[in-house]
């Protein structure tokens, strides 16, 4: 079974159905209102425990209600979470989702204590690290948290998936120390600073990404490496909630990828996931299973190993 190391953020999302994104001034009237098992690093943990992956979660929940939930919901997917920490100095992390008529959503998070989870707390999971088969991190963390694990991971040459969300300025020698790096195409502008796709892609090769996954939602992937440009066309499916569709892809991505499958089975495999997500409402909720997936893929004639 793969071993997937995540480093990440755990949230409660807390999400309003609303008939549109409201804009700057305005207030638009909702509908329901749910809670659900959130935050990236937590999502992408789930994800890639329900395709298969043997999981363990470093991060920080805070001392309250939604810590305790939070917890017990990645225990009852079955991730290891003897690195997740009860934080006594901060609250819990939360995100604000309206989530739109056709599916889209905005996203406003308050760190709490997610902002603290430390250079230390990797050292801790060292152990873990020597053995795992892929690290699997986000910027939802302190940065310097971040670049700490992919430093230990590269120390014991565990391969790197490298979700840069939200976006941020990153440094040549990080982006140089990853081994796979799947923006958004909003993501791939920020992290560039070029408003041309291509433009930013040669960028990004110049600074020393290896492998450049860049997801573009409804129009597919686009999979860049020094002998590869590849682009994938999405699967067809009816959005409900989009939350959470790009974790499902970095998780199953990781899970194929520690697997040994391909890069562009792993691309398939992750597209999928996300696909499956899209169609169900919530974030960890959305979540598919293997068999799912696996299905899905079958029904497409994409079916991996």
């Amino acid at each position: 079974m793969a071993k997937i190391l995540v480093v990440g953020s755990i949230n409660m999302d807390l999400v309003v159905r609303v008939p549109h994104a409201p804009m700057p001034g305005e207030t638009v009237l909702g509908g329901d209102f749910e809670t659900y098992p959130g935050g990236k690093g937590a999502n992408q943990a789930v994800a890639a425990s329900r395709m298969g992956g043997d999981v363990t979660m470093v991060g920080r929940v805070g001392n309250d209600d939604f810590g305790d939930t939070l917890i017990q919901k990645l225990v009852e997917d079955g991730i290891k979470t003897t690195h997740v920490i009860k934080d006594s100095t901060a609250a819990t992390g939360i995100a604000m989702i309206p989530v739109a008529a056709d599916g889209e959503n905005a996203i406003v998070v308050a760190s709490g204590a997610n902002m603290q989870v430390s250079e230390e707390d990797v050292n801790q999971a060292r152990p873990l690290m020597r053995e795992a088969d892929i690290l699997l991190v986000q910027l939802e963390c302190p940065l310097e948290t971040v670049t700490a694990a992919v430093e230990l991971a590269k120390a014991y040459d565990v391969p790197v998936v490298f979700n840069p969300a939200p976006a941020q300025p990153l440094s040549k020698a990080l982006l140089n120390d990853l081994d796979y790096l799947t923006p958004n195409q909003s993501e791939l502008m920020r992290l560039t600073g070029e408003s041309d796709i291509d433009q930013a892609i040669q960028k990004l090769k110049d600074w020393g990404v290896k492998k450049l996954i860049l997801t573009l939602g409804a129009n597919g992937a686009r999979v860049i490496t020094q002998d590869m440009d590849e682009h994938l066309p999405s699967f067809e499916v009816t959005a409900v909630d989009t939350t959470a569709a790009g974790d499902a892809f970095n998780g199953a991505l990781a899970v194929a990828l520690a697997e040994g499958q391909p890069l562009l089975d792993a691309v398939w495999m992750g597209m999928a996931a996300g696909a499956l997500a899209a169609t169900k409402r919530g974030a960890q909720t959305s979540l598919p299973t293997r068999d799912a997936v696996n299905d899905f893929l079958q029904s497409h004639g994409r079916l991996t190993a």
